[in-house]
């Protein structure tokens, strides 16, 4: 018994360091945004000894928050809905269609995650920039071709847990193959797709180099092109690039807070299968 407790106690003191470790630099980040500039530089880890609020207020206004904010959930919402669906479907299909050809496409998929995006961004630009897609449409699809391979992969690997006597029984009541999917298929994929949609909900909101290269336009720009206003040659205003990262997080911890249930509970069933 003795024992037991002495492994629990050692696991949470454990758990409390490393969720300390965590919010350290979530801790910097907040405490600094309310700095003056001097006062970063004074002394990073205390309070600050006069808050200031207009740093918000002018990282607000030279973010363009507004417009970049809607630019980065457009993006955002448009690239996983369609990977979402675009992996589902091709997943679906090739755990079906036992085949030389599905193997091939399958293993095809897989080999494409062991590709870094550095190795083919310069090719991909100029072959997009030829077709006049250097926009937030040509960014959205990227985005859905970079990341339907580990998407396909997962939703695969889902399918192979779900019988195929699903499908025979409704082929039986006259149901089509567009029909099986949608109605009986797609939610049963609630778990993975939600994973899925988390994933890549990090991946795409939180993305730079991308949009860097993609993204000219300072009307079609992101949140994070926007923060490299900040950060100039020779001065790094670190007082409203932190300021700006606090109010880049709010809608980020608003949605995580309004979606919390579907999401743990669509990452526990994921793992589960």
């Amino acid at each position: 018994m003795k024992e037991k407790k002495r492994r629990l106690f050692l696991i949470t003191a454990i758990g409390m360091i490393l969720g300390l470790l965590w919010l350290t630099p979530f801790y910097l980040m907040i405490v600094n945004a309310f700095k003056t500039k001097k006062g970063i530089f004074t002394d990073v880890l205390s309070l600050p000894q006069e808050w200031t609020f207009t740093n918000f207020s002018q990282a607000f206004i030279e973010l363009d928050f507004i417009r970049s904010f809607f630019n980065s959930l457009l993006i955002t919402v448009f690239s996983v809905a369609l990977i979402i669906i675009f992996a589902s479907l091709a997943g679906y299909a090739l755990s079906r269609n036992k085949s030389k050809l599905s193997s091939t496409i399958f293993f095809v998929c897989i080999a494409l995650m062991l590709i870094p995006f550095q190795s083919i961004m310069i090719p991909l630009v100029t072959i997009y920039g030829k077709f006049d897609m250097l926009n937030q449409g040509g960014i959205i699809f990227m985005y859905l071709g970079l990341g339907c391979s580990m998407a396909i992969f997962l939703v695969h690997g889902t399918m192979n847990s779900i019988s195929v006597s699903l499908d025979e029984a409704a082929e039986i009541d006259g149901a089509n193959k567009f029909q099986i999917f949608w109605r009986i298929i797609f939610p049963l994929l609630k778990p993975i797709a939600v994973t899925i949609g988390i994933l890549n909900v990090i991946w795409i909101w939180n993305d730079f180099l991308l949009p860097s290269l993609v993204l000219g336009d300072p009307s079609q720009q992101t949140i994070p092109l926007k923060m490299f206003l900040f950060f100039g040659q020779y001065t790094k205003q670190w007082h409203l690039a932190l300021a700006g990262l606090t109010i880049a997080i709010i809608p980020v911890i608003i949605g995580y807070f309004i979606a919390q249930k579907h999401i743990i509970k669509g990452v526990a069933d994921g793992a589960v299968k």
